[in-house]
This record gives structure tokens, C-alpha cells and sequence, in this order.
């Protein structure tokens, strides 16, 4: 490891925001408010890519054509939204493999203790977590290459990705010490903006909205 620290030599690249929604179930109050209604100001400001997040959908299981019938659905909603694909760029993770394979790499440069400390696997695995799927718990690796693959230097999240977030910026920092490029790649900062940062649900008041709390509204 060399002894050169990862924030020494500043990045000098252009602004650019990613954010990304995963297609499953239908959009809630929550994905509007903390995400697609914040989507279409920030294109008016700086370069901005906004992913349908598929591969992140199959960290639980999903029935392959209704995931393509939700990724095509999630799309229109960008755009039903106000996002013009003439000014941002709109398309489906799974259709570049730079995010699995940028995954992998990240995936050995990030540490099973950072892992463990995540919240949201606790939280959705449940009680059950030996049955989890490895995905589900590697999920914040494949976040962290979504945003550096792209050199994204700001990320509009929720209260509750900010520790994702953060474990981003660990992964990367490490990254560039390991492989002595200091300021090759941007710390991207969070973006918590706006009325509703965590919309919570309307039928348990304690829990954040989901897509994937099962409900017939």
C-alpha cells in the first residue's frame, strides 16, 4: 500500500449527479417527493445520469418479465416526470457491464467490517439472514461502482443512503491509496435537498415508504 492519501491531489473533472431507482412495484409518494421530483432541477445545473437500477432489483428474487415490464415502465415515469433524455442520460444498469465488473473490483477493496455495519442488509434481510442472498449483502458495493464508474460527484439520496454513501467514499478513498492514484476519482458528495429526505410509511409509521412493503395501495 502506498503511503500517499487518497485526497491529496484534488479532482478536476466536471459536475456530474447520478441517481438511480430500482423497478420494482409501483412508484410511492416517496420515490416523488425525495427523488423524481428533484430529478428534473438538477438537469437544468450540471451533467446528470439517471439509472434504472436492475441489477440492484435482483438481490431478491424477480420474475424476469415483469422486471422488464417494470425497467421499460420506470423509464416513462422519468420522462412522464419532466426528465428530457435530449439533456440527461437515461438508461438500465444491467446494459453496461462496467457496474458488475467495477463491483468485483471494489468488492476486494472494501472490508467484511464495512459490510457488517450496514443497516439497511439488518433491515431487509430480517431475522432470516442466513437465507439473504450474497447480493443483497454486497449491495453496497455495486451502489459504490454505479457512482464511480460515472466519476459522480453528486448523488441525491435519502437519509437513509447517506451511510451507503459514506461507505462509498470509504471504498474509493481506499481504492486510491492501494493503487497510489490520488484524485483520480471525485468523493462524491450527498445531496439531501428538499421537503420529504424520508417519506415514511403510511400503514406503519415507524418504517420508512418501500415499494417492496406488500400492499395491495
Amino acid at each position: 500500500m502506498t503511503d500517499v492519501a487518497a485526497d491529496t491531489v484534488p479532482y478536476l473533472g466536471p459536475e456530474r449527479v447520478l441517481s438511480g431507482i430500482q423497478p420494482t412495484g409501483n412508484l410511492h409518494l416517496g420515490n416523488y417527493l425525495g427523488a423524481l421530483r428533484r430529478f428534473v432541477p438538477l438537469a437544468e445545473r450540471c451533467e446528470t445520469l439517471y439509472c434504472i437500477v436492475d441489477m440492484h432489483a435482483i438481490t431478491v428474487w424477480q420474475d424476469p418479465a415483469e422486471l422488464r415490464r417494470s425497467t421499460r415502465g420506470l423509464a416513462a415515469a422519468y420522462i412522464a416526470a419532466g426528465l428530457d433524455p435530449a439533456r440527461s442520460i437515461i438508461f438500465n444498469q444491467s446494459q453496461v457491464p462496467a457496474h458488475a465488473e467495477l463491483a468485483w473490483i471494489l468488492s476486494c477493496v472494501a472490508r467484511i467490517g464495512w459490510m457488517n455495519r450496514m443497516t439497511q442488509f439488518k433491515e431487509k434481510a430480517g431475522k432470516d439472514r442466513e437465507r439473504a442472498s450474497l447480493g443483497l449483502y454486497a449491495y453496497p458495493a455495486l451502489m459504490a461502482a454505479d457512482i464511480l464508474v460515472y466519476k459522480a460527484t453528486h448523488v441525491p439520496v435519502g437519509e437513509d443512503q447517506k451511510q451507503h454513501l459514506e461507505l462509498a467514499r470509504d471504498i474509493e478513498q481506499k481504492f486510491m491509496v492501494d493503487y497510489g492514484v490520488p484524485g483520480f476519482l471525485p468523493l462524491p458528495e450527498p445531496l439531501i435537498e428538499g421537503p420529504a429526505p424520508r417519506v415514511m410509511s403510511l400503514r406503519d409509521g415507524t418504517k420508512k415508504m418501500s415499494k417492496s412493503d406488500p400492499s395491495d395501495y
